[in-house]
């Protein structure tokens, strides 16, 4: 299983819209088009935001995005790991640890010390075993974490 910049594999950047708009879009009124440009930048830019893309050849496995801001109530945390997704085949053999892993080593600069991510209080347990460190619970119904230690700047 290979792990690739999505603008080095723009090929699956439909692909990734559709998962992550269909698990967590849907009823935002944003479309499945605006969503899928919002990747574009990912594709002919560089730093963040960024797309990581697991793959084996033309087999999509999952993705994970690297984005500025994923919750309006924390504007003040940047950047985040965001839209974790592994196809149902591919889990429970560490695809998701890994392209955590691999998001936080490809965002980590001299300005960028840490990483946030919200998820689902049910998955808590999950983010703490994969390195993440709970900063604040129910912000909107949603847990906030933190990986890495953040620059007084980046707070």
């Amino acid at each position: 299983m290979k792990i690739s910049n999505l603008k080095h594999q723009p090929g699956f950047a439909s692909i990734i819209a559709d998962r992550a708009w269909n698990a967590w879009w849907t009823e935002s009124g944003v479309t499945l088009e605006d969503y899928r440009a919002h990747l574009d930048p990912m594709i002919g830019g560089t730093g963040v935001p960024f797309a990581l893309v697991a793959h084996r050849g033309d087999t999509y496995a999952g993705s994970v995005l690297v984005i500025e801001h994923d919750h309006d109530a924390r504007p003040q945390y940047s950047p985040w790991i965001a839209a974790l997704w592994v196809e149902p085949e591919f889990r429970r053999q560490g695809l998701a640890a890994r392209l955590l892993t691999a998001a936080r080593s490809e965002a980590a600069t001299d300005t960028v010390s840490c990483c946030y991510l919200c998820a689902a209080p049910d998955k808590q347990a999950y983010y703490l075993k994969q390195g993440f460190r709970l900063i604040e619970s129910n912000v909107n119904g949603l847990d906030i974490f933190v990986i890495g230690e953040p620059l007084s700047r980046e707070r």
